[in-house]
């Protein structure tokens, strides 16, 4: 009995070793997101298609389809109205447990909804599984804003040679560095890795928290935050009037809530095991 328990062990790594190459193949160095990460969910693989169950979808659509049907290029928001509208170099992919969108890191490589999705303002959380491809460069992966500044922006910061990841703010109209406030991880790699990134500013609180693999990895204080006007972008945000920063890599299970998230629901997020009680005002790519 115990040698044939092992060699069906066996068996079982070999199958799973084989998918991640298949999903590699598939969509390049990054497809293995929700594969390569197995954890402790009783031999269940954590991804987008577990947290997704907080969000709903029409009744007689395809629970697993990203996009609107009919509408190849629109991706679907499956808890709210604010669809997201694909650039020309914006590529959808399958991996096991969700759908991913590749971006090329190019001024046509982006996804942008119809108008925003929370007032950042007032106290939200925004989260989102990301690959980043880039060795240099500063890359944002889900932004909010279109006019001088971005109202927040979650991704990677390359500053002086140092690379984090950040979620950042603005608090003035005018959009200078002088007026964000930034929470930033410390000595994690931000290079060819899939990390789950949650921001959450509490504006009761007055924090801006980041979280990187469930993990708090970076706080700042901020006293009131500004909520300009444009929608959410993914891949790309807004500095100084003009788009910069694009994403290289892919992003899957992008989730907004108009709340703040504890540090334990944050946890159980990265688990798959959130209360689906709280449930998001956008979600996409989580089918």
């Amino acid at each position: 009995m115990a040698d044939r328990s092992e060699s069906q062990q066996r068996r079982r790594k070999r199958m799973w070793m084989a998918a991640i190459t298949i999903a590699a193949c598939t969509l390049g160095v990054g497809a293995g997101l929700f594969i390569l990460d197995r954890g402790d969910n009783g031999g269940k693989v954590p991804g987008p298609g577990d947290a997704s169950r907080s969000a709903t979808a029409a009744p007689g659509q395809d629970t697993n389809a990203p996009t609107v049907p009919g509408e190849p290029n629109l991706l679907r928001d499956r808890s709210g109205q604010v669809n997201i509208a694909l650039s020309p170099d914006a590529v959808l992919g399958k991996v096991d447990n969700g759908n991913v969108l590749r971006l090329r890191s190019n001024g046509n490589s982006y996804a942008q909804a119809a108008e925003p999705v929370v007032d950042a303002s007032k106290s939200f959380t925004v989260s989102a599984w990301v690959y980043n491809e880039a060795d240099g460069g500063s890359r944002f992966a889900i932004s909010q804003g279109d006019g001088t500044s971005y109202s927040f922006e979650l991704g990677r910061e390359d500053s002086n040679g140092k690379k984090s990841w950040v979620f950042r703010m603005q608090t003035d109209e005018k959009g200078a560095a002088s007026t964000a406030v930034a929470a930033t991880s410390d000595g994690l790699n931000t290079v060819r890795v899939w990390a789950l990134l949650t921001g959450v500013y509490d504006a009761q609180g007055k924090t801006l928290t980041l979280y990187v693999d469930g993990k708090e990895a970076g706080r700042a204080p901020v006293a009131a935050a500004w909520s300009g006007q444009g929608p959410l972008q993914l891949g790309r945000s807004r500095h100084h009037g003009i788009w910069s920063g694009p994403w290289a890599g892919v992003i899957g299970h992008v989730l907004v809530w108009d709340k703040p998230l504890t540090a334990d629901q944050v946890l159980a997020l990265k688990g798959g095991k959130l209360d689906k009680e709280i449930k998001p005002v956008g979600s996409w790519l989580v089918g």
